[in-house]
Formats: structure tokens, sequence, C-alpha cells
């Protein structure tokens, strides 16, 4: 399951992505009209900061924006900064890989094997899948209601 954290990141960098060609925007606009807890959302806005993502303005005329073009911030790196793994499983993970503590035998393990096929397909969606994309697939749907 998507962690609100992560839910809420991503929300976050699409209304700073379609705000894209206006000035920074403050955290409590972004909180309101996201419905994310102001405080709450501080604290991605700064992980999402540190890890290059935003920029960050102090004073009159500050808030977040992004140091990136939306169509170069993937799905993948978003839910490795909010939440870590991909995987399900910690042994099918490719970035924080760690043996189950009641495995017998990985190479044999059919859970795992099944794991690493959802953590495969999963990733391919998420590495091909930007903040544009989303933002691309909100007009869509917003169209064709």
């Amino acid at each position: 399951m998507l962690s609100k954290k992560t839910k809420y990141a991503i929300k976050a960098l699409v209304i700073l992505g379609k705000n894209a060609s206006k000035p920074p925007m403050q955290i409590s606009k972004i909180a309101e009209e996201e419905r994310i807890p102001k405080k709450f959302l501080e604290q991605i806005l700064l992980d999402l900061r540190n890890a290059g993502f935003l920029y960050s303005k102090k004073g009159a005329g500050g808030g977040y924006s992004l140091s990136k073009d939306p169509k170069d911030i993937y799905l993948v790196s978003i839910m490795r900064i909010t939440d870590g793994p991909i995987a399900m499983v910690p042994c099918a993970s490719l970035n924080f890989y760690r043996k189950c503590d009641e495995c017998h035998q990985e190479t044999t393990c059919g859970i795992r094997d099944v794991f690493v096929q959802v953590r495969d397909a999963t990733l391919k969606i998420l590495t091909e899948t930007s903040i544009a994309d989303i933002i691309a697939r909100e007009s869509n749907l917003i169209d064709n209601l």
C-alpha cells in the first residue's frame, strides 16, 4: 500500500509542477489545496529539497518550486526517498536487500521468486512514470468527464 507520506509527496510535486511557471508556492497554500497536514508537509518538502527535487526561498515571495523539470522526476525516486524499498519483501529488494530471517534457502524460495516478479513489474511502471505523466493523466481524466 502507498503510504500517506509518499502520496502527499507526489501530490505536492504535482501541484508544484502545475505551477512551475509561477512564483514559489508557500507550504500553507500547498497544504490547503491538497488537503495535506501542514506540519507533515513541511517534513516531506524538506526531504524532497534535500534530495534535490525542490528549491526553497525564504522571505517575501518565498516558498517552494521544482528544481527539476516534472518530466525528470520519476515516481520510483520519490518512493525511495519517502519510504525506502520498493520491494514488498526485503530479500527481493535491489537497493535495500536484507536476507529474511526465516528463510532457509533464497534460491529455492517460491515467495521470493514471486515477489521479485512483482518488484520488477512495479519498477517498470515507477521508473517510466514521471510527475509530468501524472499531470497529463489528470488533465486527460478531467477532459474525459
